[in-house]
């Protein structure tokens, strides 16, 4: 008997040491042995979605430090530029250049992770953890890339923002009688990612790498305001705002008596009311690191976003006015199935440069804005319904606008999609030329711009030092945009 036990047990720990077992684990409930049915591989249940990464030129072959080239910018003919009447026999004048050089400095993004030999061993048969980890690291590193083709920020700084103009007016709120305190803080994109009411306004973080050296990144705000006092008495509502900022796409807004004011508030546009009992559990304003903290002059590359802000760029830019406080100003209907202050952009960019955007990108709540705008009673006679005419007449509940129709573009106009980007904050647009037209043939570069690598996506499996394996997935690149007047923002859209 004892033979016969011995012998199942090595049979058992072959079976189960084999690295193809097909093993169901069992447990004991109250019914008796069942199995246990784990499905494999694991999951991924993340969104990786990076359209601009997806959509942008990418080219290979960087060398040194950064990318360098030259912009010729204008052409201005001698006398009156735009005559070239010449007398018989004679010479014209010589013309001139607008020439300037430009460049984009390489810097270096990446991710890293590491799996002990034991969980190797443990999730044998279940999934490749090695394989996994990379593929995760690859899809993280892409998250991070397009980000940083948005809103990357080398050279943009926030600065301070102005103090804020506070009022208190009406009735019927249930804001506690008191005087109060405001700061506020500006953020870039990238900042507005980094910060929640929960977690704060991002300022600074130390970061560890794997290797026991650290660095430390800015979050992406601005320096804190001086505080503005306002009296308060029951029933009124505190109104505050403030001077937009040229590169915010959102204000923190600390609240409270006079040096205990907390965050309250992140809005979109550059303002914001408070008519109900203040949470009193966000950050301390004085908690927020002194100085500016927008920018990573360092480590980063400037995106599209903050190109367009940078002076000279001939960007088409627009931050819509203040308004009324807590409500700001909202896109408003042509009446004729557009969007005045999109039209308004487009032609600008055709009067100026002669170009078009080939993509709008929007937030969820711009689409909604848009359509609204767009689908209105006035421009219901403008609207076509496509049916089938051999089973009467089938309707789809809802709809949404899916292009942007711009006339002011070469042969009749072009339809400019619209893309929902999980990155591009609500009250922003973002319209962005992807190529130059036909007019700028002899340009040399059709694209608008380029992420240049000199060393693309690649992964490091690092010494072994412990009983786990760890790597690295990097990449070195640049973002070279060759013509940011090829880029369109509208910001500051309340949502109405």
């Amino acid at each position: 008997m004892s033979n016969t036990t011995q012998d199942t047990l090595d049979l058992l720990k072959t079976s189960i040491s084999a690295s193809n077992a097909d093993i169901s684990k069992s447990i004991t409930t109250a019914s008796g042995l069942v199995s246990y049915d784990l499905r494999g591989p694991a999951k991924n249940l993340y969104p990786v979605n990076t359209p601009v990464r997806n959509r942008i030129a990418r080219r290979g072959g960087g060398t040194g430090t950064a990318v360098n080239w030259k912009s010729v910018q204008a052409l201005t003919g001698s006398g009156f530029d735009a005559m070239g009447w010449v007398p018989e026999g004679q010479r014209s004048g010589r013309m001139s250049y607008t020439v300037a050089n430009k460049l984009a400095s390489y810097v270096t993004l990446g991710e890293e992770d590491q799996v002990s030999y034991e969980a190797m061993s443990a999730a044998n048969g279940f999934e490749d953890v090695r394989a996994s980890m990379t593929m995760r690291l690859l899809q993280k590193t892409f998250l991070k890339e397009e980000s940083a083709i948005l809103f990357g920020n080398a050279t943009l700084a926030l600065g301070t923002p102005a103090t804020a103009a506070l009022a208190a007016a009406g009735t019927g709120a249930t804001l506690p009688a008191a005087t109060y305190s405001v700061i506020v803080v500006a953020l870039t994109g990238e900042g507005y990612r980094n910060s929640s009411l929960a977690g704060g306004v991002a300022t600074t973080q130390t970061i560890t790498g794997a290797d026991g050296q650290s660095f430390t990144l800015n979050g992406g705000s601005s320096a804190k305001s001086a505080a503005a006092t306002q009296a308060v008495t029951l029933g009124q509502t505190l109104s505050a705002s403030v001077t937009p900022i040229q590169g915010a796409v959102a204000y923190a807004w600390f609240v409270g008596t006079s040096g205990s004011e907390k965050l309250e508030k992140i809005s979109v546009i550059n303002s914001a009311v408070f008519n109900s009992p203040l949470a009193g559990t966000g950050q301390t304003a004085t908690s927020v690191v002194a100085g500016d903290k927008s920018l990573n002059a360092a480590y980063a590359f400037d995106g599209l976003f903050t190109t367009a802000y940078k002076a000279g760029s001939g960007a088409y830019i627009n931050s819509l006015a203040t308004g009324v406080a807590g409500a700001g100003t909202a896109l408003t209907s042509s009446g004729r199935g557009s969007v005045n202050e999109i039209d308004t952009m487009l032609q600008n960019m055709w009067d100026n440069y002669q170009i078009s955007p080939t993509v709008l990108l929007v937030n969820s709540q711009e689409l909604k804005n848009i359509t609204n705008k767009v689908l209105s009673n006035a421009s219901g006679p403008l609207v076509r319904y496509d049916t089938k005419g051999d089973s009467g007449y089938e309707l789809t509940a809802s709809g949404y606008i899916a292009n942007y129709f711009n006339p002011f573009s070469n042969f009749g106009g072009v339809k400019i999609p619209l893309i929902v980007h999980p990155s591009v904050p609500a009250g922003t647009i973002i319209g962005w030329a992807e190529n130059l037209p036909i007019q700028y043939q002899s340009n040399g570069v059709p694209n608008v711009a380029e992420v240049i690598t000199r060393r693309d996506y690649y992964q490091i499996d690092w010494p072994v030092v412990t009983r786990s394996q760890q790597v690295g997935v990097y990449t070195e690149q640049t973002l070279a945009v060759y013509a940011p007047f090829a880029v369109g923002i509208i910001t500051n859209i309340a949502n109405a």
